[in-house]
């Protein structure tokens, strides 16, 4: 083979190992996507969750001295 055909070759080869790397990276990525939405809703649930128990903690009573004090 000639050089130029070597490196034609080399070129080619390096091009498919760079494209199967994007590829896995884009699958990664969208896998991590999927678990950032998913926390984000979990998240989202418990800041509603904190809200309402916030809300709940300031309608109850004060505390006062029983009348035996």
């Amino acid at each position: 083979m000639s050089d130029e055909t070597n490196r034609i070759t080399q070129l080619e080869e390096m091009l498919a190992h760079q494209a199967k790397t994007i590829e896995e990276l884009s699958d990664q990525l969208a896998e991590q996507w999927k678990m950032v939405e998913q926390m984000r809703t979990k998240l989202d649930r418990l800041t509603e969750r904190f809200l309402s128990l916030e809300e709940q903690s300031l309608e109850a009573p004060g505390i006062t001295r029983p009348p035996h004090y």
